[in-house]
């Protein structure tokens, strides 16, 4: 592809304002959350459904972006702007997050290289059920954080994940006691809703899950890449990872031919309800390989 457009090149590098992007956002969950300290749980919901998720996928996305050291040359600034990103989210993992997707890219469809992947455990008990699909996709979270065990050749705990930990944490207990429970029920549900049961979700089904075989890794090409930072330009982002979020769509305008014979997503709400209610998607619609 490189030797056939060799533009493609010139769009490898780094993005440094990017940075703006997390303190924006990282602001804007804080403050939102303060707004709601006294108000009622279930408005607390309505907002982390309608505004919360998208700040925290965001901010998700932006971590994976750190995760490539495509925001700052520095290593060391990429992990900390990911530590930064990750306060909103209440659960500590961009550290985590950036070790195994990094071996996700170098190992897609091992089972045993792969955090991607669902556990075969995971994926028996879930089974082809729509109330059992339902029920994994509102506790994503918890089944996404059993799967690293299982990947042994990465050590769990590292000096930078207990960084990453400890102040995640700290930031929790401040935002609980300081400035309130609803502040914090709000950047939980925040972060339930951002990768969970919401149209935002289904970005985890879009990206490796075969709703046409053999073809494995799938974009969306839909409005919401805009408040994603084209999260959904997947084929893109593993033919060429080095891109930065502003980029990649140039990379399907400078070779389409690569890209516009590829079955693709438009509608992350329809490919959601999809996968509900289709019989023949589960967690077992994954390519694997030794």
């Amino acid at each position: 592809m490189l030797k056939e457009h060799p533009a493609l090149r010139s769009l490898i590098g780094r993005n440094p304002y990017t940075f703006l992007f997390i303190l924006f956002l990282v602001t804007w969950q804080i403050g939102l959350a303060s707004l709601l300290r006294d108000q009622a749980w279930w408005l607390c919901l309505l907002c982390a459904y309608g505004i919360g998720a998208f700040a925290n996928h965001g901010l998700y996305v932006l971590i994976h972006e750190c995760a490539h050291n495509l925001v700052f040359s520095s290593k060391r600034l990429n992990l900390l702007a990911a530590i930064f990103a990750d306060l909103p989210n209440t659960v500590p993992g961009a550290i985590s997050f950036r070790r195994y997707h990094l071996k996700h890219h170098a190992s897609q469809g091992d089972h045993e290289g792969d955090a991607d992947l669902p556990s075969y455990w995971e994926a028996r008990l879930i089974g082809n059920s729509m109330l059992r699909k339902t029920l994994w996709l509102i506790l994503f979270p918890f089944f996404q954080a059993l799967r690293p065990p299982r990947i042994r050749q990465i050590k769990i705990i590292s000096k930078w994940t207990m960084i990453n930990m400890i102040i995640v944490l700290s930031f929790d207990l401040f935002v609980y006691f300081y400035i309130g429970p609803m502040a914090y029920l709000y950047l939980l549900l925040s972060l339930f809703f951002s990768i969970g049961l919401h149209p935002l979700g289904a970005r985890w089904i879009q990206e490796h899950y075969l709703v046409d075989p053999p073809q494995e890794t799938y974009s969306y090409y839909g409005p919401l890449n805009v408040l994603a930072f084209n999260v959904g330009y997947h084929n893109e982002h593993h033919d060429l990872p080095s891109v930065p979020w502003n980029r990649l769509p140039h990379i399907r305008k400078l070779a389409p031919a690569w890209y516009n014979s590829l079955t693709y997503h438009t509608s992350w709400t329809k490919l959601l309800i999809k996968f509900i209610r289709d019989g023949d998607l589960s967690l077992f619609s994954r390519a694997l390989r030794q």
